[in-house]
This record gives structure tokens, sequence and C-alpha cells, in this order.
């Protein structure tokens, strides 16, 4: 059996669900049922047919309507492996150093063209550190207090999956002084990310090898899976540019968040209106279960 899970960003109604369950018909899907996980929110719709297909005629068919499809035995998933930048935080932290520096048109043409996928992450971030070079240390942590927004749902998620025994990790192509930060903040177990080098107080204009970028992701996700005992279909893992494509195929619930058009294309789920409570509605959880 499988479960097509309609989160809302505004309103769901009666209507919204019958029309979504008129659509599952009409590719052949076999109506197993409705539930209200939050009346008016979210609200599942079990059926056994063709998942792809039905997944298909659901997406964009109702105005402000976020469609996660999975097998229903699955949904609770014990592991997360998330982005951190544009993911679990508002902003791109390395765009927000090159403010403080002035340059900021420059590296975030050069970061938007990463996260299309149009350049090589590794390349594109050595480049981008190194127009920081000569910048002080100490705006690292004024960046940090002045820009860096939690994502609206982060804790939630982070926080209700951990207190119902799952594990959870930030594996980001950032770096270890905001995701460090960012992992204790939220409620990750531990966070993965690049190391900024210096000299004399001041960006050196270099990264530490090796480079976290996507290999490193989904290599996490699938040793820290190992490690637990766990089948890459217990694992949800979330992210927004291309670099996070590996670790979102990998993953038995792979989620685009408000991602690019390269890896939202890729992703097996697609978050594209709600915020991150939206996975806590996908993997069952009611808004009384949830922990902030």
């Amino acid at each position: 059996m499988f479960i097509a899970t309609l989160i809302a960003s505004d309103k769901l109604d009666a209507g919204d669900i019958s029309a979504a369950a008129d659509r599952i018909a009409g590719v052949g899907g076999q109506n197993g049922g409705s539930s209200w996980l939050e009346p008016g929110v979210a609200c599942d719709l079990r059926f056994e047919g063709d998942a792809t297909t039905v997944r298909a005629a659901l997406e964009g068919a109702l105005t402000g309507v976020d469609v996660v499809v999975q097998v229903e035995a699955e949904r609770r998933r014990r592991l997360l492996v998330a982005d951190m930048d544009s993911t679990m935080i508002t902003i791109e932290c390395i765009d927000e150093l090159a403010d403080y520096a002035g340059i900021k048109p420059q590296i975030a043409e050069i970061t938007e063209r990463a996260m299309r996928g149009e350049l090589d992450f590794e390349g594109a971030l050595d480049a981008r550190v190194l127009l920081l070079k000569g910048l002080d240390a100490s705006v690292i942590d004024r960046c940090h207090a002045e820009r860096v927004v939690i994502m609206s749902g982060a804790r939630e998620l982070v926080r209700t999956m951990r207190a119902d025994g799952a594990d959870c990790y930030l594996v980001s192509g950032g770096f270890t002084l905001f995701a460090d930060r960012v992992a204790a903040e939220i409620g990750f177990n531990r966070a993965l990310s690049n190391v900024l080098e210096f000299t004399d107080g001041k960006l050196s204009g270099t990264v530490a090898r090796p480079i976290v970028g996507a290999a490193t992701k989904r290599e996490t996700l699938l040793a820290e899976a190992e490690a637990h005992g766990l089948s890459p279909a217990h694992c949800l893992a979330i992210g927004d540019g291309a670099n996070d494509i590996p670790m979102i195929q990998a993953a038995g619930l792979g989620v685009a968040y408000h991602a690019k058009p390269k890896t939202a294309a890729a992703a097996a789920a697609r978050i594209d209106h709600g915020d991150l409570t939206a996975l806590l509605y996908a993997q069952g959880y009611a808004r009384r279960d949830w922990v902030s």
C-alpha cells in the first residue's frame, strides 16, 4: 500500500481531497481511503497502483499543496541527512561573507551556478573562498550573529525525529564555523562540513582537504545507515542544490526543498510551498506529536 500525503501551505478542504482521489483513480490507482493528519492542513490518501504515475498526477494539481508519495510502511524514517545552506538555514553563508567583503554579486553568481549544477562544486568553492582572502576572522562571528536564520520547521523536524529515536546529521558544503553552531542550535547529532584556513587572523583564501561535497554527502548517508543497522530505505535526505542529488537519490525518501530545477527533477519528492514541517506530516506526525 502506498500513501500520498497532501500538505497545504494555506488550506485543504474536502473538495481538494475528492479531486486528488479522482486523479489517483484516473491513472489506475485503487483508492484505499483517506484520513486527516491535521484538519485543513495535511491529509493522507492511501492507494494501490503505480506510485510514480500517481505522483505525477498529483504534483501541481492543487495550488499551494505539496505532495509526498511513498510506501506507507516505510514512512517513519530512522535517519536524516540534511544540507545546511538554503535548507536548514535561510541563507548561503558564503554569499553573506562576501557581502561583508563588498563582493557579494560576484560570489553569489558563482554560488547560484554551482547549485544549479552548471559548475563543478569543488572548483567553484575554491574560486569563491579565494576571493575572500584577507577577510578578518571576526567577520565569521558577526555574520553568524547578524545573518544566520534557522529555516522554519527545522527545529521541529530534527527534534521530533530524534525524540522518536532517529539520528540526524547535518552534512554541508559550507563551513564548520557555521555548521557546528547551526547543528547545535537545531539539535542534530553532529555536523560535517568544510574547514576554512586562516593566516594571522584572516582568511587565507583556501579550504582544507578533503572537501565535503556531493560524494561525501552520499557516503555519509550510506555509512551512517550501515553503522545504525539500517538500509538506505530507512533514510531521509533533504537538500536544494545539485551537490545534494547523490544523497537524495540514495535515500529511501530524497526530498528537494525549494530546490534548483536540476535537484527537483532528480528527487523522489519536492517541497515547493511549505516549510520543513511538511516532512513531519509526510512521516505521519500530527502537530500534537511535534517536539519544538
